[in-house]
């Protein structure tokens, strides 16, 4: 199963995609990750209405509906999730009725510097994907705080961390087995 990567922050140094990249390594085999760029122009209706959507905004599409299941790692902006990737979400739920997120399976991994883990991001971006037709992991919930302490030098997660991922990785394989 290909499995879509969406991680919801562009910095280079991200978080998010650091936590990512560790949470693809406890991947067991059977299930390829594929990381799906979220750097989109702004949705326009009027440019799907005219039939000229943007060539990324097709290409993003063709991207994510080739994926058996999502994955998404966020950062939390202001209690809610980055305007990047709720973009994201609108460019591969239009045209209406062309919903290219519909019928599959995800999970949400929130990040934040601070204690409370993203739990604003995690939670909004629930909404929006279960809107869209995802089923969702439910459990483990994941919200990694103080994720600034949790990697080395190189980016990968410390012992402990790396225990709470792989908790994770199993319950969603299993999950996308059912």
């Amino acid at each position: 199963m290909k499995l879509g990567i969406i991680v919801g922050s562009l910095r280079r140094e991200s978080f998010s995609r650091k936590i990512a990249e560790n949470i693809v390594r406890l991947l067991p085999d059977g299930i390829t990750p594929e990381f799906v760029s979220i750097d989109l122009p702004m949705y326009s209706q009027d440019l799907d209405d005219g039939g000229n959507p943007p060539p990324s905004w097709t290409d993003f599409r063709a991207a994510v509906k080739s994926c058996g299941a999502y994955l998404f790692v966020t950062p939390e902006y202001n209690r809610s999730l980055p305007p990047v990737l709720k973009n994201a979400l609108d460019i591969g739920s239009r045209p209406f009725g062309q919903n290219v997120w519909g019928g599959k399976k995800g999970a949400v991994v929130s990040v934040s510097p601070g204690a409370v883990g993203g739990f604003g991001a995690n939670h909004a971006l629930r909404q929006a994907v279960v809107f869209l037709d995802i089923q969702l992991l439910q459990q483990p919930e994941m919200y990694i705080g103080g994720v600034a302490k949790l990697l080395d030098e190189n980016g990968a997660v410390v012992e402990s961390t790396g225990a709470y991922l792989q908790k994770f990785v199993t319950r969603f394989a299993a999950f996308l087995g059912e």
